[in-house]
């Protein structure tokens, strides 16, 4: 298996929730971005952002698919146009598929430690720690990916430090939260990997 595939791997099984839409053009291939909307076994839906060659869609009516399967990388990027979110966060396809049964939303990914760790109590006194993995691909890049941990995970990852090596698996998860902008409550989504081994 390719390196970089063992670095960065992710699989997405949903429901398409609206048609492809153009993104943008690079080197002359035309992408395409569509969310898929995976549910987790507490029934709550996490919506993720999917971008694609045209080249995958080609022939393929992705319209009227039921189910749709994405296998790919984890990608990030810094959206210097000033609207939305600064690190925007979207799975890479690599292969896409058309086929019914449980939802799935898995990511692992093998990178390092890029800022130190943030731990913290919820009101409720459960653990938590932040953390920003980066995750090396071809030519010189590599993806900033946020990710979040729980309880003993938590408190045990709180004591690694920048440029520890760290392998994991979990799911890429989207939480609403809201944002006070000129004193006004406007709602955002906050995309990060929720770690489970």
């Amino acid at each position: 298996m390719d390196e970089y595939v063992t670095r960065n791997y992710a699989v997405l099984k949903g429901v398409l929730a609206s048609p492809p839409r153009f993104s943008h053009l690079s080197r002359g291939e035309r992408f395409y971005t569509f969310p898929v909307e995976t549910r987790r076994l507490s029934g709550v839906t996490d919506t993720i952002n999917v971008i694609a060659r045209e080249s995958l869609l080609t022939g393929v009516e992705v319209e009227e698919a039921g189910k749709i399967c994405v296998t790919g990388e984890l990608r990030s990027f810094n959206n210097k146009r000033g609207e939305g979110a600064k690190l925007v966060i979207t799975v890479f396809a690599k292969a896409i598929s058309f086929d019914g049964g449980e939802d799935i939303n898995t990511v692992s990914l093998d990178g390092t430690l890029c800022k130190e760790p943030t731990h913290r109590l919820t009101p409720m006194g459960r653990e938590i720690c932040d953390l920003m993995l980066a995750v090396n691909r071809r030519c010189g890049r590599s993806d900033y990916l946020p990710c979040i941990c729980w309880g003993r995970t938590a408190r045990e990852y709180s004591h690694l430090h920048v440029g520890d090596r760290l392998a994991l698996t979990g799911r890429i998860q989207s939480r609403p939260y809201i944002k006070l902008i000129d004193g006004e409550p406007v709602e955002k989504v906050a995309y990060e990997v929720s770690i489970l081994s």
